[in-house]
C-alpha cells in the first residue's frame, strides 16, 4: 500500500532522486545543485505551491509539484501540475492518481479555480492519467516562450 504526505524541507534529497529519474526518462540531465535550490524555493514559500511525495514499504516512489498564479480568466488562483513521476516499479498500483488526488484536495482547500497540467500529444498512458483525474484536452494550445534556461540546463 502506498503513503501520500506533503513533502517537506527534509524530502529535498528523496525528492532529486526522483526527479533525476523522471527527466532521466527522457534523457534530460539533473543537476542537482538546481533541483535542490528550485524544491527548497517551492518548499519554503507555500504561496508558489507544493509538493507530495509517495511511498511504499518506506520508499519514495513518485512525487507531484502543483504550481500556483493569479488568473484572469478565472477570477482566482490557477494550479499547474509542474511535474508528475511514478517510478517504474511502481506504477499501476494507483500512486499517480493518488497523488493527483492530493493536489486536487490542496487547489479546492486554496480556492484555485482551474487545475492545468502539460502532457505531450503522444503520451497516451499520462494522458489516460489524467483524463481519469478529470483533466481534459481543453482544445487550446499551449504556447511558451523561455526566458531562462530549464532547470535541467547547468
Amino acid at each position: 500500500m502506498h503513503q501520500i504526505r506533503p513533502a517537506r524541507l527534509d524530502d529535498i534529497p528523496a525528492l532529486i532522486t526522483l526527479m533525476a529519474e523522471f527527466y532521466g526518462e527522457s534523457s534530460y540531465p539533473l543537476p542537482e545543485a538546481n533541483a535542490r535550490a528550485a524544491f527548497a524555493t517551492l518548499l519554503a514559500d507555500p504561496r508558489l505551491g507544493g509538493a507530495w511525495i509517495a511511498w511504499v514499504d518506506g520508499e519514495p516512489v513518485g512525487h507531484a509539484v502543483l504550481t500556483v498564479g493569479f488568473s484572469m480568466e478565472f477570477g482566482g488562483m490557477r494550479g499547474f501540475i509542474d511535474d508528475l513521476f511514478v517510478r517504474q516499479s511502481a506504477r499501476g498500483r494507483g500512486v499517480a492518481t493518488a497523488l493527483l488526488e492530493a493536489v486536487v484536495t490542496e487547489c479546492n482547500t486554496r480556492g484555485v479555480r482551474a487545475l492545468l497540467v502539460e502532457v505531450g500529444p503522444d503520451n497516451a498512458t499520462a494522458r489516460r492519467v489524467y483524463e481519469r483525474a478529470g483533466l481534459v484536452d481543453s482544445g487550446r494550445l499551449v504556447l511558451s516562450r523561455t526566458l531562462a534556461s530549464p532547470l535541467h540546463v547547468e
